[in-house]
């Protein structure tokens, strides 16, 4: 954890620091150009994200959940029951992990798992009434967290901001990647 808070950054870096190490070839980080560490969006995303997250870690380790398993558990509840590979995509979580996290809920009997009799290679998620028995244990405090959120953030600035960060992902979905693709790789699920 940074001890010293950085300095105020403005869009681009443009300050007329030396370099770091002093005797060495090592460029000019002032003069880089990329904008700086503090205003790129994926840190400011991650910074908010962070913000949010740590406040709903402590009750969630009260009921013996990680975030991802919370995840799931909570889009589980969106749907009648859900193939695996549409879940990973749903919850943002890459299949190595998700096997992993569908197996602890399952041994835990929060979810139950079956195979498509039509094809036995994919599989069908579905959250027991246990695993709805613990969401129900957890809303209270998950509800809490957010009237706090709402109360400090306000509710206005709140569904404001929900809607521009849903705006944001909708214009950026058909943005072309720089290696030329159109559509993200499937297996990219680092959010």
């Amino acid at each position: 954890m940074p001890m010293k808070k950085p300095a105020k950054e403005s869009g681009r870096r443009g300050s007329a620091t030396s370099s770091v190490v002093a005797g060495t070839d090592a460029p000019d980080a002032s003069q880089m150009p990329i904008r700086g560490f503090s205003r790129s969006l994926p840190m400011a995303l991650l910074r908010a994200r962070e913000a949010v997250m740590r406040h709903f870690r402590v009750p969630l380790r009260a009921h013996g959940l990680t975030e991802q398993q919370w995840r799931i558990l909570r889009a589980l509840t969106s749907f009648e029951s859900i193939e695996v590979t549409e879940l990973a995509r749903v919850a943002y979580l890459l299949g190595p992990s998700l096997s992993r996290i569908l197996r602890d809920l399952e041994e835990r009997r929060l979810i139950e798992r079956r195979t498509l009799k039509a094809d036995l290679r994919r599989g069908i998620v579905s959250i027991t009434p246990k695993g709805l028995r613990l969401i129900e244990a957890v809303a209270p405090s998950s509800e809490a967290i957010y009237a706090e959120i709402t109360r400090r953030y306000g509710a206005d600035r709140l569904a404001e901001l929900q809607d521009l960060l849903h705006a944001l992902e909708t214009s950026l979905a058909d943005m072309p990647l720089p290696n030329g693709d159109s559509v993200a790789d499937e297996n990219d699920a680092s959010l």
